[in-house]
């Protein structure tokens, strides 16, 4: 299987991130991509993909939590490390209103400049979006038609959004969301409508443990990527086996892996 969203970097995975990564392969992930969110973040993931490069890819991007840090230094930096075999993806990068950490403002901006970016490499793109499809949506339209790929990754919006990407024939990422029984419960109906040639699996480790698993600890691991394939398998009406082989080979084409 391959987990297309695992945040590795994060300082929670600093004193076991080797046996993290081997636990996920003995669980039959073999392969992980790591999700870039700063410039050092995306260095560092970049970095990682060198440590484990039977395991590894990268994304390189600015989250929309730190849009307001996109300069033309950050862009450069952007545009010489997708230049690497091991980057495969321009991102994360997108709106959150949620939270607004970073000026809306500064979210669209960077937001375009990455889309940019990937129009100019011919890269796909990682995208985040949470409560700001009314201005995500017509951002990607316009630009649809000139990116290679792009993947809403841990997608949790509305049927009307997910009907709307999917018509832009984008990507979408699921994670353990569908495993909450407070907020996900919704996603457990929408996920039958995404074709097995757009849906593709993640954890965001080590965010979003499955809440269905019911362990003691809350930082979530590639290595529970195999039980949100068995829940959404299991929603699909399809066998595990067929699940995976179909997410796996979704996520290798989208990305060009190895």
């Amino acid at each position: 299987m391959i987990d297309i969203g695992a945040n590795l970097t994060h300082e929670s995975f600093t004193k076991d991130r080797k046996k993290v990564i081997d636990d996920a392969v003995v669980a039959g992930v073999d392969t992980m991509v790591v999700t870039g969110s700063t410039i050092a973040c995306s260095q560092h993931a970049f970095d990682l993909t060198q440590q484990f490069p039977d395991q590894l890819f990268s994304t390189v991007g600015i989250h929309p939590h730190h849009a307001d840090e996109y300069t033309g230094e950050s862009e450069d930096v952007i545009f010489d490390l997708v230049k690497q075999d091991k980057v495969v993806a321009i991102g994360e990068t997108g709106l959150d209103y949620f939270r607004d950490i970073s000026p809306r403002e500064a979210q669209l901006f960077s937001f375009e400049q990455h889309i940019k970016l990937a129009i100019e490499t011919g890269m796909p793109l990682f995208l985040h979006q949470r409560d700001a499809h009314a201005d995500f949506f017509p951002i990607i339209k316009e630009y649809r038609d000139n990116i290679s790929k792009l993947v809403v990754h841990c997608f949790t919006d509305t049927k009307n959004a997910l009907f709307d990407y999917l018509d832009l024939d984008c990507h979408i990422g699921i994670t353990g969301w569908i495993c909450d029984e407070r907020r996900g419960l919704h996603l457990r109906e929408l996920v039958k409508n995404i074709p097995d040639n757009r849906l593709m699996i993640e954890t965001d480790s080590p965010y979003l443990i499955p809440r269905d698993l019911k362990l003691k600890t809350r930082r979530n691991e590639p290595k529970h990527l195999g039980h949100i394939a068995e829940v959404i398998a299991q929603l699909r009406q399809q066998s595990i086996d067929t699940f995976k082989s179909n997410v796996s080979s979704v996520s290798r084409r989208f990305f060009g892996l190895k």
